[in-house]
């Protein structure tokens, strides 16, 4: 629970971040009541292991029945139904893929620690940096900008109401004196000429000041139109851009709630000018008189106040959640057909009026008409609900919202089905999602519309990692929201941009990204030696569709092999600074040379496909340093014995045919039980007798599974005699190697 306290204390900005982590897959109140049960757990090994997911899942619909009793006690019948309801819903969508919760659960965890990093950082390193000051400033100016709207458009009301009571007056007056004239024929003529006087000085003040109002309007006006155009051209499109790299692994986007307010405050603002405009126009009704400046300028202010309300509501309607299956939360932008996915929008002008008043409707593919792009591409329907009304109670902060939650993609197979006569492969369609609805608001009627990024749709979770990969390349280096022609002509990438990609695909899903080491390995695999120019390119099909020297895979599904493999065998490890991963054997050999016998570092192969790590230690037979590899570790040999188990248990044969452990030191000194102890799977027991009855007197001598290289060449340079084996001897072979082994290991021995 104390991720989840600590949460509730940050910054808006990135409390909104949180927010938007949760939906009806799994609920925020969820994680409210149940904070302190769902952070003891260990999604994380639930998200790889059926049998654990299944106790999870009936663990937290037990939870779910305690909280319910809770509320029963308190009467709270709000509250009641909620938990039932949640509960109703986690049993429909979990019940036969309880795996697929403890994935979310998992995700939702890690993305709030992330989040909690970034707003510890921001609070304790970022306030007093260049760019941060920069950005502040900037919006601290861009915030006396709207506020000077705002209180201009309060000047023209309060200077409205003046000259409406000022014409009351007039009027008033004016009638009075007729009135007397009409009466009183013989007024003193002195006396009606001073109260003409009056009236035609009082004439002249209103005139002045329709003069003075109508001047500050159009000078509003100005104000205004400036102020949005450096809020809509600006930021409104640093924000997008930010929401790209963020999808792809980036430094997370801020939040839009500050950008509300400044679209609010401009549109309350627009608003208030159109009232009062029509107010002027009443006073211009009830008097008139030539070259009045109401008459002369109401049509152009009302056209141009129009102008500027209509585009701000129409650059208001963003997508504040790009379309993301909720299997993957990592990798937005692409969809698997049949497989539901969310989306959420959001307009930006929080006005009470448009409450549950905007229905919004999802198209696929709206805009795509040119027969050069569209010949050969698949053609989708959007299945599910795809109109919703945007209401406030969508979302926690009261923005006028709507959420799509249960949409599917389905290819149309009859008409339009994909050929070989197509452009591109399937992974290089690009595809849009746009959103359209209307809005009706004091006389105005304005269509707005939407889109999401170009999205990549796959009909096989293999095709995931090509599909992510041109996700990354157009959202790296374009910021266009439309162009589907994209990969006919893709651009080449510039490594200092891609390495920074790269370093986040990492960093997004684990807590650390590549270091300058690590991406100038990954720099020659693509370029060659020479990567330190900002000038070298990589084209699209290097880093993607072309193979790798003489492998038979291509970069980035290499790349993509290994973080699979960090993801479900390697993260502790990793997070921990452990593993090397990418370095080249010149690299390697340098940096274990001078170090003592027994050091050793972890790499990743370079010839696995799938993703594979070893790791390789030095010896000193002679004084010259010797250098051993062992073969690379898959998925497979990993979901069968823990890498740290591994390295623990690790033994090499001997030219006395004795297992021995060469692994002493984690590069560079670090001792191996100091590095790796809290990983192992039971406690590190010192010489444990062989127990032939087995545990707890089953009758089985125990074992367990260790990792054994043939004998190497450098211990074949001597030949030592070989005495014979004491009792314990032989107990503690059997101990490290198993019954299984023990046969072949003591003839072995013997011969």
């Amino acid at each position: 629970m104390a991720q989840w306290y600590e949460l509730q204390q940050i910054d808006t900005k990135f409390l909104e971040q949180v927010h938007q982590l949760y939906d009806d897959s799994f609920p925020m109140e969820i994680r409210q009541y149940l904070a302190q049960w769902l952070e003891s757990q260990d999604w994380e090994h639930a998200a790889n292991n059926v049998s654990l997911a299944t106790i999870l899942f009936h663990g937290l619909l037990s939870q779910l029945d305690d909280q319910y009793s809770r509320f029963s006690l308190e009467n709270n019948f709000l509250l009641q139904h909620n938990i039932r309801k949640s509960k109703r819903n986690l049993q429909d969508h979990f019940q036969e893929d309880p795996v697929q919760m403890a994935m979310i659960i998992n995700s939702c965890l890690r993305e709030e620690s992330k989040i909690l990093g970034n707003a510890r950082a921001y609070n304790k390193n970022q306030v007093g940096s260049t760019q941060t000051t920069v950005m502040l400033d900037k919006q601290k100016e861009l915030d006396k900008k709207v506020t000077d709207v705002r209180n201009r458009a309060l000047e023209v009301e309060q200077d409205v109401k003046l000259l409406e009571d000022l014409q009351d007056e007039y009027d008033f007056k004016y009638k009075t004196v007729q009135s007397r004239e009409n009466e009183h024929n013989g007024l003193a003529q002195n006396e009606l000429k001073k109260e003409k006087m009056l009236l035609s000085n009082m004439h002249i003040h209103v005139l002045l000041k329709r003069k003075a109002i109508i001047h500050k309007i159009a000078e509003l006006m100005s104000v205004t139109d400036h102020t949005q155009n450096a809020l809509i051209n600006e930021e409104l499109v640093e924000w997008k851009h930010r929401q790209q790299i963020a999808c792809i692994g980036g430094p997370p986007n801020a939040c839009l709630d500050q950008l509300q307010s400044w679209f609010t405050t401009i549109a309350k603002s627009l608003q208030q000018v159109r009232q009062q405009l029509k107010k002027l126009e009443e006073l211009e009704q009830k008097l008139t008189y030539d070259g009045d400046p109401i008459t002369c300028n109401k049509q152009a202010l009302q056209e141009r106040t129009q102008s500027l309300f209509k585009q701000l509501l129409q650059s208001s309607f963003v997508v504040e959640r790009q379309p993301c299956m909720p299997t993957h939360p990592q990798r937005p932008l692409v969809l698997k057909t049949g497989v539901q996915f969310t989306v959420k929008l959001r307009l930006l002008v929080k006005l009470q009026e448009l409450n549950y008043q905007l229905k919004v409707k999802a198209l696929f593919d709206k805009d795509v008409n040119d027969k050069n792009i569209v010949k050969g591409f698949r053609k989708f329907n959007i299945l599910g609900t795809h109109t919703k009304v945007m209401n406030m109670e969508e979302s926690t902060n009261g923005s006028l919202a709507a959420e799509f939650r249960h949409l599917q993609l389905k290819e149309q197979k009859n008409a339009g089905s994909r050929t070989n006569e197509g452009p591109l492969i399937v992974t290089e369609e690009l595809h849009c999602l746009s959103f359209e609805t209307q809005l009706c608001q004091l006389g105005l009627v304005v269509d707005l519309e939407t889109s999401s990024l170009p999205i990549v749709v796959i009909s096989n979770v293999s095709q995931l990692p090509s599909g992510w990969a041109s996700i990354l390349w157009y959202n790296m280096l374009t910021s266009e929201t439309k162009n589907v022609s994209f990969f006919l002509n893709p651009p080449a990438a510039r490594w200092p941009l891609l390495s920074d990609v790269l370093s986040w695909q990492f960093s997004s899903v684990t807590k650390r990204g590549l270091n300058a080491d690590q991406l100038s390995m990954l720099g020659e695999k693509l370029l060659g030696p020479t990567t330190s120019s900002g000038d070298d390119l990589i084209p699209w099909t290097r880093f993607c569709k072309e193979n790798m020297n003489d492998k038979n895979f291509p970069f980035w599904l290499w790349i993509e092999g290994i973080l699979e493999l960090i993801k479900k065998h390697l993260l502790c490890l990793w997070n921990d600074g452990f593993i090397v991963g990418f370095i080249s054997k010149e690299r390697e050999r340098a940096l274990l040379k001078e170090k003592a016998p027994g050091t050793f570092l972890l790499r990743f192969s370079e010839s696995s496909k799938e993703g594979a790590i070893t790791f390789t230690w030095v010896e000193r037979p002679q004084n010259d340093p010797l250098f051993h590899s062992v073969e690379p570790y898959t998925k497979r040999e990993l979901s069968a014995v823990t890498f740290p188990d591994i390295i623990r248990n690790y033994k090499v044969m001997a030219a006395e045919n004795i297992p021995e452990n060469p692994l002493r030191f984690l590069y560079p000194d670090t001792p191996k039980d100091n590095a790796f102890g809290k990983y192992y799977s039971r406690p590190k027991e010192a010489d444990e007798p062989m127990d032939l009855d087995g545990p707890k007197g089953t009758g089985y001598i125990k074992t367990e599974l260790i990792s054994v290289s043939e004998v190497h060449p450098s211990r074949l340079q001597t030949t030592e005699f070989l005495l014979p084996m004491s009792p314990d001897e032989y107990a503690e072979v059997a101990r490290l190697v198993g019954p299984a082994e023990f046969d072949t290991v003591m003839c072995s021995y013997n011969s």
